[in-house]
């Protein structure tokens, strides 16, 4: 499945940033390109998604992503190592609500993520210690029975 997800993942790169979309080459958000790449591998969406907003620094709200995140996919031990095709869940700041997803790519000193961004769209990122510093969760995507179908977009 990792690899998997890291393919699809790659795919999306170049694609556009736009809030709240979730389409492979005319615009997606983090979210959005995770939903993506669960529908290249199940072939569906795992749920309906509520309108959101773009702030990464919202305070006191409640962990709506992080929630959502639990419902659809496995939470991986902080302990646990780290491997390719993980979602990782980013808190932006301080005190802020957890708002970012990326998909892990590299491995070691290769480490790297693809992730939505604004002003930037989907690219790979270096998996860098300010990046590292800010994932709260790691999660690994269900196997296929969980998810349903298999098709390829």
């Amino acid at each position: 499945m990792s690899v998997r997800a890291v393919e699809a993942a790659r795919a999306w790169i170049g694609t556009p940033y736009v809030h709240q979309g979730s389409a492979r080459g005319a615009g997606t958000d983090c979210l959005g390109l995770v939903r993506g790449v669960w529908r290249m591998i199940y072939g569906h969406e795992p749920e309906a998604v509520p309108a959101y907003t773009p702030d990464w620094g919202e305070t006191g709200g409640t962990e709506l992503l992080w929630s959502a995140a639990l419902r659809t996919l496995r939470p991986v031990p902080a302990e646990a190592p780290e491997a390719a095709g993980e979602v990782l869940l980013f808190r932006m700041r301080p005190g802020a609500v957890a708002k970012h997803l990326g998909i892990r790519a590299g491995l070691n000193e290769a480490a790297s993520f693809v992730h939505a961004y604004d002003r930037h769209g989907v690219v790979e990122s270096p998996l860098s210690a300010p990046w590292r510093a800010r994932i709260v969760a790691r999660f690994a995507w269900p196997d296929q029975g969980q998810g349903g179908a298999t098709r390829q977009d």
